[in-house]
């Protein structure tokens, strides 16, 4: 099944490509991998919340906006190639979670940008990880992922 059908089948429509922040690109195709720089979990432009995880956002909501920045990274991805079909899985994932000193949950958070990834992928989903807790992220935004793409 091709990942656009998958897709479907998950009932998940792609965002547009979120612009920069500052001076970078969203994606880089480089030797068979694509890397997009870290996504924040926009939609339609704007910031669902923003501070610490483990004060302001609670986990849960966090674990979904984990999900939103790896479809964001996905959208990133598929442009920069010309489509998501020309993508065949997920090499790595980072995740940075915006977190409240005492917070120690970022491995749960990250999942859902890993669970997504493993949904429309499938086993060519799997993927090396890194969950890393930091004191602030850009916009104050709670969580931010990369991703790394395999090419078809």
């Amino acid at each position: 099944m091709s990942i656009a059908a998958r897709l479907a089948e998950l009932g998940i429509e792609l965002p547009p490509v979120a612009a920069p922040v500052a001076a970078y690109v969203p994606a880089v195709v480089h030797g068979g991998l694509v890397y997009t720089s870290g996504q924040l979990p926009f939609v339609a432009g704007d910031l669902p919340a923003v501070g610490k995880v483990g004060a302001e956002v609670g986990a849960a909501d966090a674990k979904d906006y984990a999900r939103t920045c790896a479809l964001n990274a996905l959208a990133a991805a598929a442009d920069a190639v010309g489509g998501v079909d020309r993508l065949a899985g997920v090499l790595r994932v980072g995740g940075f979670v915006a977190s409240d000193p005492g917070f120690t949950g970022q491995p749960g958070v990250v999942n859902g940008a890993s669970e997504v990834l493993g949904e429309i992928f499938g086993d060519a989903g799997r993927h090396a990880r890194a969950a890393v807790g930091v004191a602030s992220l850009p916009l104050d935004a709670p969580v931010e992922v990369e991703a790394v793409f395999i090419l078809a």
